[in-house]
């Protein structure tokens, strides 16, 4: 396989692995049902939430004459200043929590040795936010740097505009992606607080990403990133193996300690930092082998540790 993106000469690619399909992304739906569901209130609120709603979550509904034991911060100022008595502002809880999911479309993800591309990966883990999203009665949206975000909509309508949003980012790389940290830049303008947002990214573009951009994402809302990864990167073999990176071929030996070390370091300590310092920025954050069960990331587990994959071995010795 091509670190470059799917290989020009495989005729259907679609369901090997290489490129998404519609078609796989609406059969996940199955996945998700089987992850319980936060219960509805009788008003159509959710609760209990698997976590703690971040923010405010609530939405101006109207003012009124301001009353003893209002609470000051919630004043009218505007209003008062017009009509020259006081007022204050009444909220209403939203009952439809917004769910975001923010995809990374660098080139490095259009590659895979084990079952499937990590860009594959990446739609599938996606699918998996979306089916769960639509169960628990979210509206759902998705962006990536380079163009404008799908729009939030709710049910099946809405759920399908984002599935057919990550089988197109995620069939080969974009041309004019702009990258992870233009993504979440729009991202912050999109999100109210109480919002669900889903990062799915390669490791190496979410490191670039600053930490002030990480810790205002996760101050009001619930922000999970998912690292994508594939087993070569985690636990390469030993020996001396020949790739293919667009036109050239690259031959790297594995086998020694100098090299291993440098792979390493480009593949498995990004992955290790941003697991070690996000949390205490309020991310949970998973990895996501290219070869795991595509909603593993949703199930409770010790996800801290990169690069615990078992050793893996190249579909093809030239790439």
């Amino acid at each position: 396989m091509s670190a470059a993106g799917p290989v020009p000469a495989v005729v259907d690619a679609a369901g090997q692995g290489i490129v998404p399909t519609v078609a796989e992304l609406v059969a996940l739906r199955a996945e998700a049902q089987r992850t319980p569901q936060p219960r509805r209130g009788r008003h159509g609120v959710h609760g209990p939430a698997p976590s703690a709603l971040r923010g405010r979550g609530m939405e101006y509904a109207e003012s009124r004459e301001y009353v003893a034991g209002d609470d000051v911060r919630r004043m009218d100022w505007r209003l008062t200043a017009r009509s020259g008595r006081a007022h204050t502002k009444l909220f209403q809880a939203e009952r439809e929590r917004l769910t975001l999911l923010v995809a990374d479309t660098a080139p490095a993800l259009y590659f895979g040795t084990r079952v499937r591309f990590k860009s594959v990966q990446a739609a599938r883990a996606g699918a998996v936010a979306v089916w769960t999203a639509l169960q628990a009665g979210d509206r759902i949206a998705a962006l990536r740097g380079g163009e404008p975000a799908i729009p939030p909509a709710t049910g099946l309508r809405g759920a399908m505009r984002v599935l057919d949003a990550l089988a197109r980012w995620y069939a080969r790389p974009p041309q004019d992606d702009a990258g992870l940290e233009v993504a979440l830049e729009h991202a912050q303008r999109l999100l109210r607080p109480g919002a669900q947002l889903l990062v799915l990214a390669d490791a190496a573009s979410a490191s670039r990403v600053p930490a002030l951009r990480w810790t205002a994402l996760a101050r009001h809302h619930q922000a999970t990133l998912v690292l994508l990864q594939d087993p070569l990167e985690t636990s390469p073999p030993r020996g001396e193996f020949a790739f293919r990176a667009g036109l050239r071929r690259l031959q790297v030996a594995l086998d020694r300690a100098a090299v291993r070390g440098r792979w390493h370091q480009a593949f498995v300590e990004p992955a290790q930092e941003l697991s070690r310092t996000l949390p205490g920025l309020g991310w949970q954050v998973r990895c996501l082998s290219s070869d795991a069960a595509s909603g593993d990331w949703l199930r409770p587990r010790d996800a801290g540790m990169a690069g615990s994959g078992q050793e893996a071995t190249p579909l093809s010795a030239d790439g």
